[in-house]
């Protein structure tokens, strides 16, 4: 016969299920609330960083105004100024995988804002040769930031809320396009272009030394011995052309930045030089508009999270940009100046708050383990679009003498974009 077990051991052995079953719970608990609490830091250092590179990138086109009158150039030459910050983007974003999954996403935004805040400094003397340096210096070091984010953001995130978590982060950006247009030309009046510019470059450099402590906590995943190889840059390009989905992200990305770079490069200047509106209320209209883009980002996040393709949304969006764009290059003098913000909070709503879907979309769409590499190819076809949409605003600036001409540029652009993604299956 078996032999009976004690009442006492029965308790005994209940009591240690429990315990150990109770521990288990508790682990997985702290697990959950350590992996939620890491998720908010980088949510908030990164967005609070993405503001800050914003911030130092949009600064001289937001002065350029009174630089151009100062240095006596050809305003045209801000059109040159965006292309070949976008060229030297373009390079970091295309090399910037194999660094990031070698010294990690926190290191490289620490180096992405030091060589931002000294490509502000450099510029500062005004001679038109720092400025070229200046310019290629701070074109590497804003390329960095979005592809260490995603990668930070893309590793944190929860499958169905990476959309909505992206747009938040991707608020950095009209939060520091919106303190740009207020403080720039606020400390150009009260001083001169050459201390707004070490002032902000400063900023800038203090970013990077206060992400510092964070960077034992985020770059766990980095691989020393990663290896560094031009062959990487070229394998990054195939895998994001060879998917259909992911070369769909590439055609946006180059039509919408690019729009998006006309805007935020040319706006201030066309209030000023083109309608006649002094710097201080140009930078105000500029940064109504830009602020619009705040919720209009996070709506457009959670939108895409909750109820519509993201693709689908990215459709839509640039044909409505497209709209935007005509209605922005169509402003005239005798157009009051709510009328003028009004066609600037339509093209903010639209061609500067749709990042977040698309970086989501392509972190989703990113092989294990590659959001850095594969966000880094794609974004590359956006600096290629910021390349070359201000080199053709500027012949057309030369040649006609409008800037409205620039914007319809863009806007024939995005509609084509967003009508082609319409005919795309909607799986």
């Amino acid at each position: 016969m078996p032999q009976s077990v004690p009442r006492n051991g029965r308790r005994r052995d209940s009591c240690r299920r429990f315990m150990s079953s109770s521990a288990l719970l508790l682990s997985e608990r702290s697990t959950g609330i350590h992996a939620i609490s890491a998720l908010y830091l980088a949510l908030t250092t990164m967005t609070i960083q993405q503001s800050l590179a914003t911030l130092g990138r949009s600064t001289v086109p937001l002065i350029a105004a009174a630089i151009v009158v100062d240095l006596a150039i050809d305003p045209a030459l801000v059109g040159v100024y965006l292309s070949v910050g976008s060229l030297a983007a373009f390079v970091t974003t295309m090399c910037c995988g194999g660094f990031i999954l070698r010294y990690g996403a926190m290191r490289m935004t620490q180096i992405g804002m030091t060589a931002l805040g000294l490509s502000l400094a450099i510029m500062s003397p005004g001679w038109l040769v720092l400025f070229a340096a200046g310019t290629v210096l701070g074109g590497l070091g804003q390329a960095v930031s979005t592809p260490s984010s995603s990668h930070l953001l893309g590793r944190l995130s929860p499958r169905h809320l990476a959309p909505l978590i992206f747009s938040i982060k991707q608020c950095g950006v009209p939060i520091g396009l919106m303190a740009a247009g207020v403080v720039a030309p606020w400390l150009v009046t009260v001083s001169d272009w050459r201390t707004t510019l070490l002032v902000i470059g400063g900023l800038c450099l203090l970013t990077a030394l206060a992400l510092q402590p964070l960077r034992e906590r985020f770059d766990t995943d980095r691989n020393p011995a990663q290896p560094l190889s031009p062959a990487d840059i070229r394998a990054n390009v195939a895998s994001v052309l060879r998917d259909p989905a992911l070369r769909m992200m590439c055609l946006a990305m180059f039509s919408f930045v690019g729009l998006q770079t006309l805007f935020t490069g040319f706006f201030v200047l066309y209030l000023v030089r083109g309608l006649g509106y002094g710097l201080e209320q140009a930078g105000i209209v500029f940064a109504i508009a830009v602020a619009v883009a705040v919720p209009a980002r996070i709506f457009w996040g959670w939108l895409a999270s909750r109820f519509v393709r993201p693709a689908l949304l990215l459709a839509l969006l640039g044909i409505a940009m497209a709209g935007a764009a005509t209605l922005t290059a169509i402003i005239a003098p005798s157009w009051p100046m709510w009328g003028a913000t009004a066609a600037a909070c339509a093209l903010s709503v639209t061609a500067v708050s749709w990042h977040g879907v698309l970086l989501a979309e392509v972190a989703q769409l990113s092989p294990p383990g590659r959001i850095g590499a594969t966000t880094g190819a794609v974004l590359a076809f956006g600096d290629a679009g910021a390349l070359t949409l201000p080199l053709a605003f500027s012949v057309a600036l030369t040649l006609t003498g409008e800037y409205g001409a620039g914007f319809l540029i863009g806007g024939a652009l995005a509609l084509a974009v967003g009508l082609l993604g319409l005919r795309r299956p909607q799986k």
